[in-house]
């Protein structure tokens, strides 16, 4: 109980966080500390075994898992790369992110709302697939198959779109400067310590030119965010 305890200090507030989790999840949490861990980012809970990282591990995992046996049944005469590829599109980090806005967890993940860089990092994904991890330490894999299907798949996850999507933004801008003669290249303009962690600044060169920067805690992350603002910006 010392983790509810001090998060909620009034069993009111305790109450209100119980009833906002269940509405996201469509089921009452049966160990509610485990749901506190995987809504803790490491902004306000360092310990390893207080923050979500270690469940947002868990939970990828069997995410993946999952997605890997949903695609299987679905497309029962698909090769492995075109299923390794859906895979890959499913469990996206932006795609994960969007999900997580959109089922409520910007509302109840609990993480350092000052610091500026979170608002433009990818925490609500990562938050997700550790309420995953935990709905599989609560529930068991069964039940957390069944509500990953329900509640993310098919309500989130549209395959028709999918099947067309072209998940790496960064291969269809290179493919748009091969196929103009450009010279497009990603380059580290920055890296801080911010909050403990590191900080990445990559650009998006043109030809030599700053065509958009992104920021991210993985030279990755940092990379499809400023693909993605040279796609917009470049109206591609």
């Amino acid at each position: 109980m010392q983790l509810l305890n001090i998060f909620f200090k009034e069993d009111s507030k305790k109450k209100e966080f119980k009833n906002q989790l269940s509405n996201v999840l469509g089921f009452t949490p049966g160990e509610l500390n485990l749901y506190i861990t995987a809504l803790s980012h490491r902004s306000v809970r360092e310990g390893a075994d207080e923050n979500n990282e270690r469940l947002e591990f868990l939970g990828d995992a069997v995410l993946s898992s999952i997605v890997a046996h949903y695609l299987f049944k679905k497309y029962p005469y698909k090769g492995e790369g075109f299923l390794t590829e859906m895979r890959s599109k499913m469990v996206n980090r932006q795609q994960l992110n969007d999900i997580g806005i959109k089922m409520g967890l910007k509302k109840i993940t609990i993480y350092n709302k000052q610091d500026n860089s979170l608002k433009i990092s990818q925490i609500f994904g990562n938050t997700l697939e550790a309420l995953i991890g935990a709905v599989y330490l609560d529930k068991g894999y069964k039940k957390t198959q069944k509500w990953v299907e329900k509640y993310i798949i098919s309500t989130h996850m549209f395959m028709d779109d999918l099947e067309t999507v072209e998940i790496n933004i960064k291969n269809k801008l290179y493919g748009w400067a091969n196929k103009n003669g450009k010279s497009l290249e990603f380059e580290t303009l920055g890296e801080k310590f911010e909050n403990g962690r590191r900080l990445f600044t990559i650009g998006a060169t043109v030809d030599g030119e700053l065509v958009a920067e992104g920021k991210g805690y993985n030279k990755k992350d940092a990379s499809q965010i400023a693909a993605q603002l040279a796609v917009e910006k470049l109206g591609l």
